[in-house]
């Protein structure tokens, strides 16, 4: 803290906010540098159909397929291996219960395979998701 005499002689306490706003300028520097980098959300662009709005029950059962053939179980990478993901999987063969979300622009040949894998690893009710058309067009 600095001292500084005033225009009667008595002492004034000014505060130094200098290092104050010196930290916050570099914390503003870190946050915008890192807060792109905390989004981990996966592009995926779904069909547009006519269909009910139908609610998740689980967002850990989730099978994503993107347009470039990355194959997805939850957040593990399982393009080479999806069957054995599914079939060492507790949740997976407790509930044989699976949600497939394909990008539109993937190629069919790719959800063909994750379908066929997923029904060999014992799954029996196969969710495909979509994104609802708006019906009043």
């Amino acid at each position: 803290m600095a001292l500084s005499t005033g225009t009667r002689g008595g002492a004034f306490r000014d505060i130094n906010v200098t290092p104050l706003v010196d930290v916050m300028l570099v914390m503003l520097i870190v946050f915008m540098v890192t807060a792109p980098l905390l989004v981990t959300g996966l592009r995926i662009d779904l069909p547009e159909v006519q269909a009910a709005n139908t609610p998740i029950k689980d967002s850990k059962l989730i099978v994503s397929i993107t347009k470039d053939e990355h194959i997805l179980f939850g957040e593990t990478e399982a393009t080479a291996d999806l069957e054995n993901v599914l079939l060492t999987n507790p949740r997976v063969q407790a509930e044989h219960e699976l949600y497939i979300r394909a990008d539109k622009d993937a190629r069919y040949g790719v959800v063909a395979r994750a379908v066929a894998a997923a029904r060999s690893a014992g799954v029996t009710s196969l969710n495909l998701l979509v994104d609802p058309e708006d019906l009043r067009k």
